[in-house]
């Protein structure tokens, strides 16, 4: 199988419905292809749940979607046993996480504690009712939304939780020629009733397999880890990024490359991937945040500070 027409299949049918934003639709895959989660952070309206719905529909997986809400309960997404009264016992009743793609619609308008309630799904792919391990699908796979934690009515994902997303992809606004071309499309009806898949089960797992086949020179580890460090003892940062940080960046930039027809990694593999993997897990400490200092100005002064790596193409 060639993984770069797969990714070509995936994007061109995606962008039937989400235009001019291809760049965003290879970072959702190349999160999936590493068994990560995506969280998907824009303001209201910018099309990030019918990015996940058509995301689904292409790779033919079974997809649920959540609508989070401040009422809703953990056993809404787990599930939970109800007693049978003719068989006198028990019996399961599986949640909306029992499915290849969960869409945690607004994640962040949940309670703290409905929010953690599918941590355990995320980590280990896996939920725990009732003292029962319940296995999940081994595509499994949450695309969460947010919005901007500015907005009214949002509670923060706790720091454990962010660090369980591989990535965190934020949308923006279309170009001026891409919004008019939205709108011609869905004068008479909605261009996602039309998508429909295009990969079958051997190819989901094809992609799920592939970056194995990928090396990883040690110049560009030692580059991957130099810049997560230096997030761990910034003046700025509150909080750096984790060990999980390090592993994502990596399988993100071994992914990236693949999809660009390389079995190895280059430097800007890692670049590429590097704001995706890293946005989310960076807090600002309250004095950077009074001198109005971003997480984006702090992640682009590390990433100046640390010369980019030349490999030899006989050192690949």
């Amino acid at each position: 199988m060639d993984i770069v027409d797969l990714k070509d299949r995936i994007i061109k049918n995606i962008s039937k419905v989400i235009f001019g934003k291809e760049e965003a639709i290879e970072k959702l895959l190349i999160s999936f292809m590493i068994g990560g989660h995506v969280l998907l952070e824009d303001v209201p309206g910018t099309g990030k749940t019918v990015l996940a719905r058509s995301f689904a529909i292409s790779l033919g997986l079974n997809f649920t979607r959540v609508q989070f809400t401040p009422d809703l309960l953990p056993t809404d997404l787990t599930g939970l046993s109800i007693y049978n009264r003719d068989k006198g016992e028990f019996v399961f009743k599986p949640g909306p996480v029992f499915t290849d793609i969960l869409l945690a619609d607004e994640i962040n308008r949940a309670t703290p504690k409905t929010q953690s309630a599918i941590l355990e799904a995320m980590a280990e792919n896996q939920t725990t009712i009732d003292g029962v391990t319940h296995k999940l699908s081994d595509n499994f796979f949450v695309m969460a939304t947010q919005n901007p934690i500015e907005y009214e009515g949002t509670f923060p994902l706790p720091e454990a939780q962010l660090d369980r997303f591989a990535f965190m992809i934020k949308i923006g606004y279309p170009q001026r020629d891409m919004e008019m071309e939205m709108l011609t499309s869905q004068m008479n009806h909605h261009p996602i009733n039309d998508i429909k898949p295009i990969l079958n089960p051997e190819e989901v797992k094809f992609i799920k397999n592939a970056i194995r086949e990928v090396s990883v020179d040690d110049t560009v580890k030692d580059y991957i880890v130099s810049v997560v460090s230096h997030t761990r003892f910034n003046k700025d940062l509150y909080l750096g990024a984790s060990p999980r940080a390090s592993l994502n960046l990596m399988k993100g930039a071994m992914a990236r490359a693949l999809l660009n027809g390389r079995t190895y990694v280059i430097p800007d593999d890692v670049k590429m991937v590097m704001k995706e993997v890293l946005y989310h897990r960076l807090i600002l400490t309250s004095e950077a945040r009074v001198k109005m200092r971003k997480v984006d100005d702090v992640l682009e002064e590390i990433v100046n500070e640390i010369p980019l790596p030349v490999i030899r193409k006989d050192e690949i």
